[in-house]
């Protein structure tokens, strides 16, 4: 069976961790050996980080950014190849993998070495002296990685940084492990230093390497609230800087004058894309009392239409949950929304898939509740599950809208524009859309309010998350004796 080894200065390391099975989540099949980090690996991934440093630190920005140029083509020419593993490795349709996740990554490589020439600081006047600031890296950058879009945000967080002269240490969740190993491999191709991209694997204890490592500078991490948290603490005790893209819980609002078919549309991509695991996801849909018949009526009538099957089929539209852990949570979430006494209208079923017998499947579900404390509409599932409630009053249904202590995103649908730019300023989340929802380019900052985040990644904004200003002060006269 194939090894998936760590990738440390350009080259396979075996590595003298622990070893864990890869499976595949729609079969349940094991289709890779993966061997962790140790200390005494992960040191060696620091020392060669530091000597990476000194020669990517060094180079010029055009020189920096002609590299990640290549390596964004390489991705693309490889997109096939990297889009089937990708859809082996997290259960998602292989259409998904194939026009989503692999070219999104290639695109913020794109970004961000067009932007890396164009890093700058301010000139000040001072009279006859005069000061300037000047951007520089912050050194080693530990990026950490979640499974649903494994590719996408190993690239989403090592363009920025590298990009702004930084170097990168990066551990992909370990479900996922294949793709960040290959990036890793597109960079070595495109020309990248030794030692610039270091691909470490392993569980939480090798994050917790990261953390508590004296000489990592800075911390990304793409996961769950819980250990985002863990990871902020611990990276207090060496003041690391943090870039925290957690979960959420967020709300779609869906006014009487909205246009319907969009507005299923929105629902629909916000909750059943990637089986439900995505964090932006509004799986809190509010529904004009007036239109909610003909919404939950055209939305049953799109969720029925939807194929669940094995992901590496191009006609598969809902794939597989990407454990049975993880299918055991979702299914418990739909029965304790039964309980509740939430409506359940569509799905909830677990679906057997022909040939996917050893996979997880659980059909797209909605729910309409009356209750907003209901555990279904306050907790983050991370799953096909959809949850529809009504309103008649704008400032009603921004109250119930911001009632969480997350505030990743939001979507408004309504043709009335001015109410439209009213009620984003009023939402409490970092990403907003208005008739639209989920659409995520590189060229815009992504990031949570409240519990679901620090920091933002992608847009100019990462700029400011993977560097740090020094300001010189330039004296064109003698001080004199001060005292």
């Amino acid at each position: 069976m194939q090894s998936i080894p760590l990738f440390i200065d350009n080259k396979t390391l075996l590595g003298s961790g622990k070893k864990f099975e890869n499976y595949n989540p729609a079969t349940g099949e094991v289709t890779h050996i993966v061997t962790s980090a140790s200390p005494e690996d992960f040191e060696k991934s620091i020392e060669s980080a530091k000597k990476g440093f000194k020669i990517w630190s060094a180079m010029s920005p055009t020189e920096r950014g002609r590299i990640l140029h290549k390596a964004s083509a390489l991705l693309r020419e490889k997109n096939d190849e990297l889009a089937n593993l990708e859809s082996q490795d997290s259960g998602k349709p292989i259409r998904e993998a194939l026009t989503v996740d692999v070219i999104s990554g290639a695109d913020c490589l794109e970004y961000y070495a067009g932007l890396a020439p164009t890093l700058h600081g301010e000139h000040f006047q001072l009279g006859s002296d005069f000061a300037y600031t000047k951007r520089e890296p912050l050194g080693i950058c530990a990026g950490i990685g979640a499974w649903n879009y494994p590719i996408q945000i190993a690239c989403w967080k090592a363009a920025p940084a590298l990009a702004c002269g930084n170097v990168m240490i990066f551990k992909p969740a370990e479900l996922t492990p294949l793709t960040a190993f290959k990036l890793a491999e597109v960079f070595r191709e495109a020309g990248l230093p030794d030692g610039v991209f270091n691909v470490v694997q392993g569980d939480a204890s090798v994050g917790q390497m990261m953390t508590a490592h004296p000489d990592i500078a800075k911390v990304s991490i793409t996961g769950e609230v819980g250990t985002g948290k863990k990871v902020m603490a611990a990276s207090a005790t060496t003041l690391k800087h943090v870039t925290l893209e957690l979960g959420g819980k967020s709300p779609i609002l869906i006014f009487e004058d909205a246009d319907l078919e969009e507005a299923v549309n929105g629902a629909l991509l916000g909750n059943f894309y990637t089986q439900g695991e995505i964090c932006s996801n509004g799986t809190r849909v509010f529904v004009h009392e007036s239109i909610k018949e003909k919404f939950l009526e055209k939305l049953i009538q799109q969720t029925k239409s939807l194929k669940i099957g094995n992901p590496s089929n191009p006609e598969t539209q809902i794939g597989a949950l990407i454990n049975e852990t993880h299918f055991i949570k979702v299914m418990g979430y739909i029965n304790l929304g039964k309980e509740q006494g939430a409506e359940l209208i569509y799905g909830g079923n677990q679906i057997q898939v022909a040939g996917c017998e050893g996979g997880f499947f659980v059909e797209p579900t909605i729910f309409r509740s009356s209750d907003d404390q209901d555990k279904i509409v306050k907790e983050e599932i991370f799953g096909p599950v959809m949850t529809v409630m009504t309103f008649t009053d704008e400032e009603e249904v921004l109250s119930r809208a911001n009632d969480t202590p997350f505030g990743l995103a939001a979507g408004v649908y309504t043709k009335d524009l001015r109410r439209a730019h009213r009620v984003v300023s009023n939402l409490q989340a970092g990403m907003c859309w208005i008739n639209t929802y989920n659409i995520n380019p590189v060229e815009i900052p992504f990031g949570g309010n409240k519990q679901s985040g620090i920091g933002r990644e992608n847009g100019l904004a990462a700029i400011e998350h993977y560097s740090q200003l020094k300001t010189v002060y330039v004296a064109m006269k003698d001080l004199g004796n001060p005292f």
